[in-house]
């Protein structure tokens, strides 16, 4: 929406990345009595400066919004900012909420994006594909020990019935495997088809395959342990494409290298930051823990990119530009995150 108090507003976005150009120039062509400007630099104490003059900013990055960080849009009287992305456990709200800042966030861009990526891993891990990959690399076409199980011979148990894992609810059945679920928050529609189980302790005790779409809160941190794998299936494969902090990954190492695990799909880790959408090509990799996961047959790892598809990028994009707009001219944002 635009309108006469929009003269001479301005957004300044940081981190932008090449992928995300096309729709940074598409919001701006459609808002011309906005000035857009960006770097694909990240937010730091240093780079805000080049935020001078701005009314808002968008925002995207892995680092922590720290208080200097905070302060030092504030001083270039810049309180409003909008994340690209869901996630703002890495934001000092306690500074935010002292210096007035107003925030948003993009909760939902592609709920299908990072389902579809789930399921695709999940099937690629029953079916062993890694493992064929590989032999059939080396000239190795025979079929055996290389067996697969079918999708829907599984029961797959879906932890957070949420946009995302309820999409990939969808797509397991639609491979034809029996669906359970556990969530604190029921969805009244899916808890009226049956879907829901008791306890974890329920699901953990039935499902082939657990897959989590949870957020990583104090409550949930780790909630992928010794003790809770110990509840599991023997031969249960555990798929986490939402927080490296659900999982305590030592304890899946040791579920992997007793047979209890089958397999496990991590887009996420919880030491992550600092070490996905790097080159390691010509370096040390500096994770040894990570890199015996990444050496696995029966382990996919990806780095943090189950979001990572052109829809999901282009609303993550054109979302927080709207939101920012909203802000900066004094209108109610669609998705405000709470301060404090």
């Amino acid at each position: 929406m635009q309108n006469s108090s929009s003269t001479n507003k301005k957004i300044f976005a940081f981190s932008i990345r090449k992928d995300e150009e096309p729709y940074v120039k598409e919001w701006a062509e459609n808002h011309p009595e906005v000035e857009v400007e960006y770097t694909n630099e990240l937010l730091t104490p240093e780079t805000a400066k080049k935020a001078k003059g701005a009314d808002g900013v968008v925002v995207y990055q892995q680092l922590d919004y720290t208080a200097d960080t905070l302060q030092a849009l504030a001083d270039q009287g810049i309180t409003k900012m909008s994340l690209r992305n869901v996630g703002v456990d890495n934001i000092d709200m306690n500074k935010a909420k002292e210096l007035g800042f107003e925030i948003t966030n993009v909760p939902v861009y592609s709920p299908n994006a990072i389902a579809e990526h789930a399921a695709i891993q999940t099937a690629r891990i029953l079916r062993q594909t890694k493992v064929l990959d590989e032999k059939i690399a080396n000239g190795d076409l025979r079929w055996a020990p290389t067996i697969g199980r079918e999708v829907r011979d599984q029961t797959v148990g879906v932890i957070g019935t949420g946009h995302i894992g309820q999409v990939y609810m969808q797509i397991m059945e639609g491979f034809g495997a029996k669906v359970i679920a556990y969530d604190p928050f029921e969805n009244p529609e899916l808890k009226k088809q049956g879907y829901y189980v008791d306890s974890l302790d329920d699901l953990y005790a039935q499902a082939d395959v657990i897959s989590l779409h949870v957020p990583a809160t104090k409550e949930n941190f780790h909630m992928i342990n010794r003790e809770s794998i110990a509840k599991m299936k023997d031969n249960v494969v555990i798929v986490n494409c939402s927080r490296g902090a659900l999982v305590d990954t030592d304890a899946v190492i040791e579920g992997l290298d007793s047979g209890k695990i089958f397999g496990f799909v991590m887009d996420t880790y919880e030491d992550e930051v600092g070490i996905f959408n790097e080159d390691w090509r010509s370096k040390e990799f500096p994770d040894k823990r990570l890199k015996d996961l990444i050496d696995r047959s029966n382990v996919l790892v990806t780095p943090h990119t189950a979001f990572y598809t052109t829809h999901a990028v282009r609303n993550m994009v054109l979302k927080a530009f709207d939101n920012n707009f909203k802000l900066i001219n004094g209108e109610k944002a669609d998705t405000p995150v709470k301060v404090g």
